[in-house]
């Protein structure tokens, strides 16, 4: 299964960049990953055609991390071969994006997208190491 992290905009913080870098690194043992940077979230569709859209909406389904990786198992294991999560701007994503997508919340509370594209990083190495019976989740 491909998984790639697409967000709007260029991160501007050093310490969150680096911080996702290490997450992506990790990721990418476990999965075909990629990070990616869109210059405005609009084209999603058209940019990852078959993919399962997945994007971060406070209004989204939230879930504890055990349930999180339960959902990247149903995903790999019913046969989706591309997983695209979305990271939306300051001004989120748009309205006809997000009903093309299922919603994900990492949390009620309101946060920068750059800290939330490490949060989402963060809880998808989790989940994979949840998978595996790796010791890092405990």
């Amino acid at each position: 299964m491909k998984l790639r992290v697409a967000y709007v905009g260029r991160p501007r913080s050093r310490a969150l960049n680096q911080a996702a870098a290490d997450y992506a690194a990790r990721i990418a043992h476990f999965c075909d990953f990629a990070l990616r940077e869109l210059r405005e979230a609009g084209g999603a569709r058209e940019k990852f055609p078959r993919a399962l859209l997945v994007a971060l909406d406070p209004a989204g389904r939230e879930m504890d991390s055990a349930a999180f990786a339960g959902r990247i198992q149903q995903w790999r294991d019913s046969g989706v071969r591309e997983v695209v999560f979305l990271v939306g701007g300051a001004e989120g994503l748009p309205g006809k994006l997000r009903a093309d997508c299922e919603l994900l919340s990492l949390s009620r509370l309101t946060m920068p997208h750059e800290l939330a594209r490490v949060v989402l990083l963060e809880q998808i190495y989790r989940a994979f190491t949840i998978l595996h019976r790796h010791p890092y989740p405990k």
